[in-house]
């Protein structure tokens, strides 16, 4: 360390005026609780006294690891923007002797100067830089105290020290308004004579604005996990057949993720990283969940426990270690007196200056109302926000006494949860006894409440299994007293034995005695890309390839697979129908589909490894880091892959939702690490990052709790025809159709696709004679048709009738015939008039004249070719037309 030089007794001098006149102008101002402030224009504004700082000092303790010698009961920094002053204060105790120093002059006066100086350095780090500095001598400073220092003297004083624009131009002006403002004040003491640090204090400083409101946040998170809870108790117990209680409480929300997100958030900042101060203050608001909860009663108790000793109302190394100066010229100068120590002993700390006496020194104590206190013994140095001892520090609770206040809370919780449950039980029967419920309310529930509080222990026990495994294995690798690692050591293997022994158990029970078998298996790895041009290797069952496909993957490894060999797979030997099953494995198995109702046993397994990274390997920062990333991307990648939960919103929850956060926190996270030395400002724009994907996942579970409580009010009410607000009736037969469906386990139905177009073409098949103009004329009385073998001279007449037809039908304008269109005359063929002819000779009756008739038409048709019948259409029963279809003649009139 650089030797501090000594000032000349001009600057001594004028620096004693400055002073001097500052607290006599603020202590005649305080008599007024006001301080008058000259503003840039010369407009003199009178400001309270009681007024926030910009910037101020909060809790402070000792930098130098516990060897200050220098005993401080009080320690505020503040910088006021608003009239560019700085204000100090100190208070505490020593055990030097009369330190009378002596300084080398540097003026030609004279050689030497005897005084009794000390330096007093004050300096502010902001996001890893300095900020700002100043060197005083605290003789002329209000700190007379200091010169000398001595045993039997308290040490007392405050200075308002005046800066300048340029003193504080490093300090951002963004300082003054982000919240958790990440800086240190930091006062440190030395001995002139030679250049000795002797005492050094660190405080965080702050500016009012802050993420951490453990108190607001924390009753607001607490109230919205009560409804959940009481939402998904009600579904569990509401009912009178198993399975369709099961159904429904499938749907409700989970407790289980519920307290998960909380959990994950909180001890993503247990990792060993040097995280920003806003993190730190941020995960606070979810300690809670984790039963990191403050209590100075508990505190107190469990630190005799712990080994955590102290003076919590003091900071600093004075009367309590004993100091190796390395004998010599320091052990004599400024080393303790160690008689004077002893002979304090336990009543070193009654003649402290306390904090009261210095508030009331002054004419206003409400000047101390942003000020902080001592830190409690077992905490680390305020302003450092690294590893889970530094989140920790946060909400008050020492890094040694984690593990014993988490099990102790959780305790407390589950002798809750015991008395609210038989508490309901016999308020129930009370009600009922005085008629104001039905007597068969809640019958399965009344009738086996002593099992659903051994099932609600069972599952609070589930919940908290990844919060006491990491607790635990944090307290192994933290160390301490035998006493705390006997009893985590216990909890460890409870947790560890009993939770992974009861879901095997669980498993194996429903493969004993549910009809399943287990056939070989082989797992291949496929080649495939994503996004079209990244690699990545998926895997497949071999049972699910084709036979041609099986030989072109790129490895494989032997597994095996469990197959069903009852008679009803989809009926009651479903595990879900089994309410034998349900009843003893329900509380781990029912919120799962019937196909992944193991993955009870998954989950156990990843919180187990999560554990062991995140509480466990605490000593190797990059182990821990990487390793943790690793696994949580294996972990969302499988748990995308089984798609575990029944409900929608538990899966949108817990499978995607909470599933992102974790793999972007941890990969975030790898920027903390102490190797990449990051700067504090990108750090701190990072940390902000990771809050905004915390927090909207947050508010998403809150979303998601008040839909879970409207689906729970539902799955209540299945019983009632009636169902208020009647504007969601037909939302509420939805739900149970999708409650239904998704019971099954089955995909749904694929909706009907659409025929596809034909493709044009032409082709002619078969060919129809249709209809034409001229089949609807009359057709002529057949029976008046003159023979074909009379006289030749009946055909005028024919002819002349068919003119007079043809006349009357020009007259007529053509009937209904279309305008434009040809109206042709019947014509006969040869062979229809043969036909005609042959048929009226059939029907004729037999007579000689018949007789003759068929003998000249037989001969006349061998004869000649030619027919000279009479043109006339064939009778109606050979006609090809439609019998609906309207004659000529029936249209004309």
């Amino acid at each position: 360390m650089a030797r501090f030089p000594c000032f000349s007794a001009s600057a001594w001098a004028t620096a004693f005026v400055l002073f001097n006149t500052l607290i006599s102008s603020v202590r005649a101002d305080d008599a007024s609780n006001t301080v008058q402030v000259t503003e840039s224009d010369g407009t003199v504004v009178a400001l309270p006294v009681d007024r926030y700082p910009a910037l101020y000092t909060g809790d402070f303790g000792d930098c130098m690891g516990g060897q200050s010698l220098i005993n401080v009961t009080s320690f505020d920094a503040a910088y006021y923007k608003d009239n560019m002053t700085v204000l100090f204060n100190l208070a505490g105790s020593t055990n030097l002797r009369n330190d009378s120093l002596m300084c080398k002059s540097t003026s030609s006066h004279f050689k030497y100067i005897w005084l009794t100086l000390t330096i007093v350095h004050i300096s502010v780090y902001a996001y890893g830089e300095d900020r700002f500095d100043l060197l005083f001598n605290p003789c002329n400073a209000n700190f007379n105290t200091l010169c000398p220092l001595n045993s039997s003297v308290p040490i007392i004083g405050q200075a308002i020290i005046p800066v300048s624009a340029s003193d504080v131009s490093a300090i951002p002006s963004i300082a003054l308004v982000i919240p958790d403002f990440e800086g240190s004040a930091i006062l440190r003491i030395f001995s002139n004579a030679t250049q000795t640090q002797i005492a050094c204090f660190s405080s965080v400083m702050r500016n009012g604005a802050s993420f951490s409101h453990p108190a607001a946040v924390g009753s607001v998170l607490g109230v919205f996990t009560v409804v959940a809870l009481l939402a998904s108790f009600a579904t569990a117990i509401y009912g009178i057949s198993i399975p369709q209680i099961r159904t429904h409480y499938a749907h409700s929300l989970s407790v289980l993720v519920v307290f998960e997100v909380f959990q994950s958030i909180f001890f993503s900042g247990a990792l060993s990283v040097n995280w920003p101060s806003v993190n730190a203050a941020w995960l606070s608001n979810f300690a809670w969940s984790a039963g990191m909860i403050y209590s100075k009663s508990m505190i107190d108790s469990i630190d005799s426990f712990t080994g955590v000793s102290g003076n919590a109302s003091q900071v600093g190394g004075a009367g309590s270690t004993v100091l190796n100066n390395n004998g010599g010229l320091q052990q004599q100068i400024y080393g303790r007196s160690l008689e004077l120590a002893k002979g304090r002993g336990a009543n070193a700390t009654s003649s402290l200056y306390k904090r009261a006496v210095v508030a009331n020194a002054t004419s206003d104590p409400r000047m101390f109302q942003w000020a902080g206190l001592p830190v409690s013994p077992g905490l680390i140095l305020p302003g450092n926000w690294s590893n889970f001892a530094g989140e920790l520090s946060d909400v008050g609770i020492p890094a040694a006494d984690a593990f014993t206040v988490g099990f102790v809370w959780l305790l407390i919780l589950i002798l809750i949860l015991v008395a609210v449950t038989v508490a309901l039980k016999w308020a129930l029967e009370g009600l009922a006894t005085i008629k104001w419920i039905k007597h068969d309310r809640l019958a399965i529930f009344r009738s086996h409440w002593l099992g659903f509080t051994g099932l609600v222990v069972l599952r609070t026990l589930f919940i908290s299994f990844f919060m006491m495994m990491t607790l635990s294995l944090f307290q192994f690798s933290y160390g301490g007293k035998s006493g705390p690692i006997a009893i985590a050591a216990i909890v460890f293997l409870i947790f560890f034995v009993g939770g992974l022994g009861i879901a095997f158990y669980a498993c194996f029970y429903r493969m004993k005695f549910g009809k399943y078998q287990s056939t070989p298996e082989r797992i291949h790895f496929k080649q495939r890309k994503i996004l079209k041009f990244i690699p990545w290797v998926t895997t497949v069952r071999e049972s699910s390839l084709e036979e041609s496909e099986r030989t072109k993957t790129g490895a494989s490894v032997s597994f095996f697979k469990m197959d069903f060999v009852g008679d009803d797979a989809e009926g009651q030997n479903s595990v879900h129908e089994n309410a034998a099953y349900t009843k003893r494995f329900g509380w781990l198995s029912a919120r799962y589909r019937r196909t992944r109702w193991w993955f009870f046993a998954f989950w156990i397994i990843y919180q187990f490894v999560r554990a062991c990274f995140v509480g466990g390997a605490r000593a190797n920062p990059q182990a821990q880091v990487f390793g943790n990333f690793v696994w949580e991307v294996i972990a969302f990648i499988a748990i995308v892959k089984i798609n575990p939960f029944e409900g929608a919103r538990n899966t949108a929850l817990a499978v995607w939702m909470l599933g992102i956060v974790k793999v972007f926190t941890a990969g975030l996270t790898i920027a903390f690490l102490p190797q990449f030395n990051l700067a504090r400002i990108p750090t701190t724009v990072i940390g902000i990052i990771i809050i905004i994907a915390q927090g909207l996942l947050t508010i998403g579970l809150l979303i998601l709790i008040v839909l879970g409580a409207i689906s729970s009010y539902m799955s209540l009410t299945r019983n009632r025809e009636e169902f208020k607000p009647h504007g969601m009736e037909g939302i509420r037969m939805k739900y149970f159709g999708h409650v239904a469906q998704k019971a099954t386990d089955l995909p749904p139905p694929p909706p009907p696709v659409p025929e596809e177009p034909k493709e044009p073409y032409f082709s002619v098949n078969t060919v129809r004679r249709a209809p034409k103009i001229e089949d609807e004329d009359t057709v002529p009385d057949l029976a008046n048709i003159p023979d074909p073998n009379a006289s030749q001279h009946s055909f005028p007449n024919r002819q002349s009738r068919a003119n007079s037809m043809a006349h009357s039908m020009r007259s007529a304008g053509y009937g209904n015939v279309p305008f434009g269109a040809r109206v042709h005359r019947a014509s006969w063929s040869s062979r229809d008039f043969r036909n005609w002819q042959e048929n009226e000779i059939a029907r004729a009756p037999d007579s000689p004249s018949t007789i003759q008739s068929r003998q000249n038409a037989s001969q006349h048709t061998a004869n000649t070719s030619i027919s000279k019948t009479p043109l006339v259409r064939p009778s109606a029963s050979q006609s090809t037309l439609r019998p609906s279809t309207p004659t000529r003649n029936e249209r004309m009139r």
